[in-house]
């Protein structure tokens, strides 16, 4: 009976503060009450912890979204996540693609120029679906994870103790308010002092005055120790900044080594495939050596670079163009097989040297080239000029 009876008046008392609360609140909002501001440093500190949480939020959100372009993928994984349970594994883009290049060649026969370089390709690009995995797994532990625990963690604990803190202001407040209506009252009784009844009455309004009194010094204290609490915390802000930028420099970090080596990968492929950077170059008029030389990379792309055979986009050109315009002949090393496609083709093989010449009115993507006794049309993207 006793626990009964204290809980109800824990119930009144929790009531009665909630009442209050909600009519100074009301009272502010109509500008028929003062209120208490806070001091212009803890609201500077409010103001930079909420601009944090927002964008790190965003920033958050946006690299899920750039490390995991499926929606449908991410709602997966989050599922997971909460159930605590590893999400079945699954082949990324890159892998897919380069599963089914890989079909598509051993389908089309690995002795052919397509089926093989496709099978090349897709060897590559289950490479890049493998970096694309560490860059994920990397990403999410050293940038994702801490930004999360910021707005999952600290941040909570920051939002809770600041509505701790205007509950204070609202109970300081109140009792201001309840302060002065009772000096109001007791100056009222004061001046209609001509009875005993109304001395009474002026006896009554100073207790109220030295309740109220006492009142507005408790929650005074109050008020300054929960805000002396929270500016405590929000001053972590500077500190949880100073994390988040170690976290960003790992990311960067897993983001230069990914792409470092696709950039490896891609080379290496391209080497492989015979057309970088010469034929490439003699086709599309464009120049990779100079850039690639140029931009300040990475110790494996340097590497790699340094591998390139240094061939200009001007002599290769010039070489092309010289022979189109003259009657003479060079010769041209295969770099992969080539089947015909007619009687007007001629066939070829990797690695084979031939002789190859221009005559008027050819296209300017084929030359005609002779292997012995035989000759026929030779398309330019699978030959290498020699010196």
């Amino acid at each position: 009976m006793n626990i009964m009876d204290f809980n109800m008046k824990k119930l009144a008392a929790d009531a009665g503060t909630f009442l209050s609360r909600a009519v100074q609140f009301t009272e502010e909002k109509l500008g028929q009450a003062e209120k208490t501001e806070l001091d212009a440093h803890l609201e500077n500190l409010l103001s930079k912890a909420e601009c944090t949480k927002q964008w790190t939020e965003k920033i958050m959100k946006q690299t899920e979204v750039l490390l995991q372009p499926n929606p449908n993928a991410r709602i997966e994984e989050f599922f997971y996540e909460k159930l605590d349970r590893k999400a079945p594994s699954r082949m990324n883009n890159p892998e897919l693609l380069g599963q089914y290049m890989i079909d598509a060649g051993n389908e089309f026969g690995p002795g052919t120029a397509y089926g093989n370089a496709l099978i090349k390709c897709g060897e590559t690009q289950k490479q890049i679906g493998t970096a694309d995995r560490e860059l994920i797994q990397t990403s999410a532990i050293n940038f994702l994870t801490p930004l999360r625990n910021f707005i999952e963690g600290d941040y909570k604990t920051i939002t809770k103790e600041r509505k701790l803190l205007q509950n204070k202001r609202l109970d300081l407040d109140a009792a201001k308010t309840r302060l002065k209506k009772a000096k109001v009252a007791e100056a009222r009784a004061a001046q209609l002092n001509t009875s005993q009844p109304e001395e009474n009455n002026i006896m009554i309004w100073a207790e109220e005055v030295t309740k109220s009194e006492q009142e507005v010094r408790i929650t005074q204290s109050e008020f300054d120790r929960q805000a002396e609490i929270t500016r405590l915390l929000l001053e972590g802000i500077s500190s949880t900044h100073a994390h988040h930028l170690r976290c960003l420099n790992d990311f960067v970090e897993a983001q230069m080594t990914y792409y470092a080596q696709c950039y490896k990968y891609m080379l290496d492929l391209q080497k492989q495939l015979g057309s970088f950077p010469s034929t490439f170059l003699s086709n599309n008029n464009q120049s990779s050596s100079a850039p690639v030389q140029s931009v300040s990379t990475p110790s494996v792309l340097v590497s790699a670079s340094a591998s390139l055979p240094s061939v200009s986009n001007s002599v290769v050109t010039s070489g092309i163009s010289e022979l189109k315009s003259s009657s003479g002949s060079r010769k041209a090393r295969v770099l992969y097989d080539y089947d015909a496609a007619n009687s007007s083709e001629l066939s070829l093989l990797a690695d084979e040297v031939i002789t190859v010449y221009s005559i008027p009115g050819m296209d300017s993507d084929w030359l005609m080239g002779e292997r012995g006794n035989q000759k026929g049309k030779v398309p330019i993207t699978y030959l290498e000029l020699l010196n």
